[in-house]
């Protein structure tokens, strides 16, 4: 199929296997014939950068996904839980939560966490070498870059260690139900982990109620208490934000440090690069997070007309943002699919922009920077050691598995 074609056939409801794999050709014959596409539901889908953009920018764009979410999921829990975040509300909620939020992770704190992070990932470079002499092989997502935001989460809400055992499983099947077709299964496991993840946070936060723990480190007991002036989150206020800081932190920063290392081991040159001189680590996970986005759709609902690519969208129109796509466009950046760990200016998409940019970015590049470069510090080898599974969603994209032979 040539270019214009792919083009005008694109369906979200109707992807062939091979887009799972490299959504990258497709993204391209879309800004070259057809970049303000619609979808055959209505709604429209939007790959270049500059209108990408224009919709971040826009006051008329709302977050709020009631209006999407109800024919999708009906009430339910996913339905309550998508609804009641902060990623899929506008203000006032939107601006409350943040708030609180921010607070918790800005540098400061940043700065403080950053040495526990640390110590984390050397015990689990200790346990991969462990790992290694016994089994022959490791793998990078369950051994290494799914159990840092884990635990980094775990104890920005002080959650026991004892208790973090489903946070994984949960967070990924609740993901898993933003997919554009949902499937029974996804509905079940995504209803069930909100559920149970849900009145497991109920437990916690009776407890932190009576015993509240410092608000400059924890994060759930700062959310309890509210803001100065008095304005607090309801119980399921609580609840909900609870579970979208967990998810968030878990798959962008689980997906940044294996889509990235998997891009180093594609490019040779770069990671030799990067292992000459470690001080290009923060433009390499800049580039990691532009080449391939660990997150690669948003959404909007237009509160007004908007025109975009000659095309005007009425009030009402729900747009999709494919950041994946609008980080590959030639316009922004030159050469568009080389991976360059020094790329400047590389103002990517990864994180959103504007006031519903990712709160935790920051965290999640934090976590990176620290696990990448301890990693390549400790194993100067670095092979395949099997073949990689990659995770089947069109929204994020990662790695269910990636086995590796590494050593000194």
């Amino acid at each position: 199929m040539d270019a214009r074609a792919l083009a005008a056939a694109f369906e979200l409801s109707a992807l062939s296997p091979d887009f799972y794999d490299d959504p990258y050709p497709t993204f391209a014959a879309l800004r070259a014939h057809d970049p303000v596409h619609q979808l055959k539901d209505g709604s429209w889908f939007l790959t270049r950068y500059d209108d990408v953009m224009t919709v971040y920018r826009s006051p008329d764009a709302s977050s709020d996904k009631k209006v999407e979410f109800l024919p999708k999921y009906g009430p339910s829990p996913l339905y309550e839980h998508h609804t009641g975040s902060l990623v899929f509300n506008d203000p006032p909620l939107h601006t409350r939560v943040r708030r609180l939020i921010m607070g918790a992770v800005n540098q400061r704190a940043i700065n403080r966490i950053e040495p526990d992070v640390t110590a984390l990932v050397q015990r689990l470079l200790d346990q991969m070498q462990a790992r290694m002499a016994r089994d022959g092989r490791i793998d990078l997502v369950e051994d290494f870059a799914a159990a840092i935001p884990v635990e980094v989460i775990g104890n920005l809400l002080a959650i026991p260690h004892a208790d973090r055992g489903p946070l994984r499983g949960w967070s990924l099947a609740i993901l898993g139900a933003l997919e554009p077709v949902l499937s029974d299964e996804r509905r079940r496991a995504g209803n069930q982990a909100v559920s149970d993840f849900s009145a497991y946070l109920e437990q916690l936060i009776a407890e932190r109620r009576r015993h509240p723990g410092n608000p400059e480190e924890d994060v759930l007991t700062r959310l309890i208490q509210g803001e100065a002036d008095g304005e607090k989150l309801s119980l399921n206020e609580l609840i909900q934000n609870c579970i979208f800081l967990l998810n968030a932190g878990h798959e962008t920063t689980s997906n940044t440090i294996g889509n990235g290392i998997v891009s180093l081991m594609a490019h040779p040159e770069q990671l030799a690069r990067l292992r000459q001189d470690l001080s290009l680590i923060n433009p390499a996970i800049e580039e990691m997070l532009r080449f391939e986005s660990p997150v690669q759709l948003n959404n909007r609902r237009m509160l007004k007309p908007i025109t975009l690519g000659g095309k005007t969208l009425p009030a009402g129109s729900l747009i999709t943002l494919a950041i994946g796509a609008a980080n590959r466009d030639g316009e922004p950046f030159p050469d568009p699919d080389r991976f360059d760990i020094g790329r400047k200016p590389n103002r990517q998409l990864a994180f959103g922009h504007g006031d519903h940019a990712c709160v935790g970015m920051n965290v999640a590049r934090m976590e990176a920077r620290v696990a990448i470069k301890a990693f390549l510090e400790r194993f100067p080898v670095i092979e395949a050691g099997g073949e990689r599974v990659r995770d089947r969603r069109v929204r994020f994209r990662g790695y269910q598995s990636i086995p590796l032979i590494v050593g000194a």
